[in-house]
């Protein structure tokens, strides 16, 4: 039997073997959950990694930043190898590299090395993640794939969850490096896991060949794209350095559309952006990114440095978000194949919406009651959005194009990460440097000079006072809570910012509807 979606013939991809599709829904939800694990462990580790290296600010970006570009550099690629070549091998070649590249970075004391080798773990991240959204594309009929992904995303979040607890415990009780090392175990059984019951390895789009120029001209293009948006802060969003970056995306951008609409063998079929749903579910998943990532960056930092938590504290206090997610997402997913995705997506970014905004006027010593109803609301919307998107875009996608479509979903979040956390963190940084001087003479401390407000506001945007040595206990309270204030300021920027995409957000999730041909091209008995 054959389907048309999105205007592409599609062609049987049915995978075969010992596992049946819940089967293989627990052997990939264990190599994401390592990989979701990994990201809010680090976010707890961040301030731990700051004072043990003596990192700025910038550096501990680069740890979230580098990865995140190396993701979205390859995730499209990593796709098409999926399809390519199977999603089984490409999931667990993405598995151990992932394991291997964690063990190395916890035995780094140098925060160059780390950069670097978490850039190399964006690379197999890239390789483990569309493979494994593949994998359920595969096993799944499409009627069923929605249930499929908001169990996935349920496991995300337990993952997401146990992060922040598991890591406040181990950088207090052992070392930030172990928050690395605790992957080698994960990445170990779901190898192990993954090698029993996935299904053999069976190419879903033998007859393509590699695009090579394609490959080249996307990850060019996603690479100054990205990089651009990283280094926009440092070099200055009006520096000919930050347009000639984007520049040159949008060039290398227009190039690869040229390319890929003549190719014999594209590596993203244009064909996929006839479906409208699909195109939107990629926009809404960029800009619920751009929320998330960009705004609860500070979160850390602001519960630690600022609200005088300790990393499992503000693990503790990061939980009522991530038990909105684990519950919300498999809810979603049957909620979503009863009415369908607009409105359950269009109400869950309303949501996400309404707790950034209330997020944006924490004041310095935030309750938990205060925090939890917020966080909640956050993981809860978050959880239907990110179900929705990602059965839209993967779901309007043929069985063949399983790979891309996965690669697409998560290089637009990881790209909406990016810009969020650059975008956000400038936005802060810059009103930092506006309020810092005011803050600091209502604390009767001497005014500032440009320069000296230029050489503390990124200090200050991380939430770290900057107490001169041997300053007396009075100086120090003074600047420290100037500094809080500051940083206070800039945050609740970032965070009303990040609202009000999410409204944008909103309005378009209204124009999702379900796909017009939600036939599988196989429907494997579950």
């Amino acid at each position: 039997m054959s389907t048309t979606v999105a205007g592409a013939p599609a062609t049987t991809g049915q995978a075969t073997g010992r596992g049946g599709p819940w089967a293989t829904l627990v052997a990939v939800a264990l190599g994401v959950v390592m990989v979701a694990l990994d990201g809010t462990i680090v976010a707890i580790a961040n301030p731990a990694i700051g004072k043990s290296l003596d990192a700025s600010l910038p550096d501990l970006q680069w740890i979230t930043n580098g990865y995140l570009l190396a993701l979205a550099v390859f995730l499209v690629t990593a796709g098409k190898l999926g399809d390519r070549f199977g999603h089984k091998s490409t999931y667990l070649t993405g598995v151990i590299g992932f394991a291997a590249t964690s063990a190395v970075i916890g035995l780094s004391h140098n925060i160059g090395l780390i950069i670097a080798f978490r850039v190399l773990q964006g690379v197999f991240g890239a390789l483990l993640q569309p493979a494994a959204l593949g994998l359920l594309r595969s096993a799944f009929p499409a009627n069923r794939l929605n249930i499929a992904i908001g169990i996935w995303g349920a496991a995300i979040g337990v993952s997401t969850a146990a992060g922040p607890i598991v890591g406040g415990l181990l950088v207090e009780h052992v070392s930030w490096q172990s928050v690395f090392f605790i992957n080698v175990p994960v990445g170990v059984v779901a190898l192990a896991v993954g090698l029993l019951v996935l299904p053999r390895n069976r190419a879903v789009d033998r007859d393509s060949r590699t695009d090579v120029p394609g490959i080249a001209l996307l990850s060019v293009a996603m690479f100054a794209l990205v990089f651009g948006v990283i280094k926009a802060s440092d070099f200055g969003w009006s520096s000919w350095r930050t347009i000639g970056l984007f520049a040159g995306a949008l060039a290398f951008g227009v190039l690869f559309v040229i390319r890929e609409r003549y190719a014999a063998h594209p590596l993203l079929p244009l064909s996929l952006f006839r479906s409208v749903p699909l195109s939107i579910g990629t926009a809404l998943m960029m800009l619920m990114a751009f929320a998330m990532f960009g705004a609860l960056f500070f979160v850390t930092f602001y519960l630690q440095l600022v609200d005088g938590l300790s990393p499992v504290e503000s693990g503790v206090r990061i939980l009522p978000m991530t038990a909105g997610m684990v519950f919300g997402s498999p809810i979603a997913g049957i909620l979503i194949g009863k009415v369908g995705p607009r409105f359950p997506v269009a109400a869950g970014m309303a949501g996400v919406a309404v707790a950034l905004f209330g997020l944006s006027r924490l004041p310095l010593d935030a309750g938990a009651g205060t925090t939890s109803i917020w966080f909640v609301l956050l993981g809860l919307g978050l959880s239907v959005v990110m179900v929705g998107a990602t059965e839209v875009i993967v779901g309007n996608a043929p069985v063949e194009l399983s790979g891309v479509a996965s690669g697409l979903q998560q290089s637009a979040m990881q790209v909406g990460g990016a810009l969020g956390t650059a975008v956000l963190g400038a936005l802060m940084t810059a009103r930092v440097g506006n309020v810092l001087n005011g803050h600091w003479t209502d604390q009767h401390l001497p005014k500032l000079t440009p320069d000296q407000v230029d050489q503390a506001k990124k200090a200050v945007a991380g939430g770290v006072a900057p107490i001169p040595e041997h300053a007396d206990a009075g100086l120090a309270a003074a600047i420290t809570k100037a500094t809080n204030l500051s940083f206070l300021d800039g945050m609740h920027l970032a965070f009303t910012v990040a609202a009000a995409v999410g409204v944008v957000a909103v309005v378009l999730a209204l124009f999702v509807s379900r796909p017009k041909n939600p036939a599988t091209t196989h429907t494997p008995h579950i």
